[in-house]
């Protein structure tokens, strides 16, 4: 099983170019694995970031230590984002802290791994769509009033949106809504030259995967990531540029459109 990189310490050799200087970042999920990974990447090019999360005070802290040791700027504020009204706080305190929005990262997510249809709880199942699909949605709609030309929403679905998951079926169905979405709110902001893509991960270690299959079966998280052409999970700072990639001003063409980082799992058509 490979090592456990959940600091995403390896982004201290991140070569930054500057592409998101002067650019304001809320990045959802932003204290560990992928959403760490995304804040400190773009905290390094330039931008300042704000943090949305939930629990976890310690790690929250370790994140914005690191972007503060790697000269960057961050603040973070705790809230259930299933809820819209901790949507709109959170955007109101990004605008109240650095006075602008330019990127918006809809990284937060949670999953409830059952072996059967049988044992999917009604409430974890709407747990399930609140964190994934409609916090994307209250946040899109919160800071879309304060979203300039040149904006980017970018949006963390997953693999299982595509291929399924036997053991994830809710997670499965609330990352296949935000896939709709992301295509349906590109294209009815791209006259607005507002880019919406998104990012759907293979098998990448965070600290989610033990959280949640860990408890399920000890052995689903020993081989996880190993059936993969690949032969290894992902490392989440190994996405990190994908995220400046959609994020960058210079990327002015693409909208709709999903980037499979997967170890080869599966081959988008």
């Amino acid at each position: 099983m490979a090592d456990l990189d959940f600091d995403n310490t390896d982004l201290k050799d991140y070569k930054a170019s500057g592409a998101l200087e002067g650019k304001v970042a809320i990045v959802t999920g932003g204290n560990s694995g992928i959403g760490q990974a995304v804040a400190i990447a773009y905290a390094k090019e330039g931008a300042k970031v704000v943090i949305g999360y939930l629990g976890d005070e310690e790690a929250t802290e370790k994140t914005l230590n690191l972007i503060e040791k790697y000269g960057g700027e961050a603040k973070a504020l705790s809230g259930d984002l299933g809820k819209s009204e901790n949507c709109e706080k959170l955007v109101r305190f990004a605008l109240d802290s650095f006075g602008q929005i330019d990127i918006l990262v809809n990284n937060a997510g949670y999953q409830y791994p059952e072996t059967s249809p049988l044992d999917i709880k009604d409430e974890n199942m709407l747990k399930t769509f609140e964190i994934k699909a409609f916090a994307m949605l209250y946040l899109t709609r919160a800071a879309l009033p304060h979203l300039k030309r040149g904006a980017r929403i970018i949006n963390t679905a997953s693999i299982n949106a595509y291929r399924g998951h036997s053991d994830l079926i809710d997670y499965a169905g609330a990352n296949g809504a935000m896939v709709s979405m992301t295509r349906s709110l590109a294209r009815r902001l791209v006259r607005e030259e507002i880019a919406v893509n998104g990012i759907a991960p293979g098998p990448i270690w965070t600290p989610l995967i033990t959280k949640t299959f860990g408890g399920l079966n000890e052995k689903v998280a020993e081989d996880f990531g190993q059936d993969v052409p690949a032969g290894r999970p992902g490392q989440p700072y190994e996405l990190a540029k994908a995220y400046v990639f959609l994020a960058d001003p210079q990327n002015s063409y693409m909208t709709g459109q999903f980037l499979h980082i997967n170890g080869g799992d599966y081959m988008s058509s």
